[in-house]
């Protein structure tokens, strides 16, 4: 099974000039999440969760249209999508505001994803078919390339998808949802910092050694490993203080 390529991910806005007379063909994720709106979506929550797009600010759909190279249309159904989900709040006669996460609220995600992930994950290393697992290893290395690149768009969507494709090998569809909106909210300031740095890569090289781990049927090593990477979202990915942010 070869992983659907990426949705589109942000770029910086072109000069209205040079903006292609037509919308250009978008990635063929497959399955059901097919059209321009999810997959203008599935780009946007990449863009909230690195801070791309951060808490107080507001974004139109012709600007963030630009930024993807596609027609309005999709965009505003996108971000009418995220502002049911929580994510954006709409302002009228301007766009989207980015709702702003609180401490506690990170914290509270963390908590429920700790529960959930962890202990399905190691499960994993008993049940899972390694080439299903294996499946996954192109996504954990262009997580890697995403990292060392410091495309925190592409490491982020990379991310989601290896780590929901993983889940879904427990055969759990509500849970792989439930997981899916939570890392929604999650907002990983930090990812910023840690590329200035030169070290997301390393975390990176974490969704490798998962892989290794569930394939060597070590469950110790795979909770160990999910604990360590699960610990990051509050802690090396969540980066410093946020004064924009609501705090609890």
């Amino acid at each position: 099974m070869t992983p659907p390529p990426p949705p589109p991910r942000l770029r910086p806005p072109s000069p209205p000039l040079s903006r292609p007379a037509a919308s250009p063909p978008l990635p063929d994720l497959g399955g059901p999440r097919a059209s321009y709106r999810e997959r203008v979506a599935d780009a946007l929550r990449a863009a909230l969760i690195a801070g791309e797009l951060r808490a107080g600010e507001v974004h139109s759909a012709p600007a963030l249209a630009a930024r993807f190279g596609v027609s309005a249309t999709p965009v505003r159904e996108a971000l009418l999508d995220l502002a049911k989900e929580g994510l954006l709040d709409p302002v009228p006669n301007k766009g989207f505001r980015v709702t702003a996460v609180s401490d506690r609220q990170l914290d509270e995600y963390k908590h429920i994803r700790a529960l959930i992930e962890i202990p399905t994950t190691a499960a994993l290393a008993a049940t899972a078919d390694p080439a299903a697992l294996e499946a996954l290893r192109p996504l954990a290395h262009a997580i890697v390339t995403a990292a060392a690149a410091g495309d925190l768009i592409a490491y982020v969507e990379a991310d989601t998808r290896f780590h929901l494709g993983l889940l879904a090998l427990s055969d759990n569809a509500p849970l792989v949802e439930v997981v899916r909106e939570l890392r929604g909210r999650s907002r990983l300031y930090g990812l910023t910092r840690l590329v200035a740095e030169g070290r997301l890569e390393a975390s990176a090289e974490e969704h490798l050694e998962l892989l290794d781990a569930l394939l060597a049927r070590d469950e110790d090593a795979v909770r160990a490993v999910m604990t360590r990477h699960l610990g990051h979202v509050r802690g090396l990915w969540a980066g410093p203080a946020r004064s924009a942010e609501v705090r609890d």
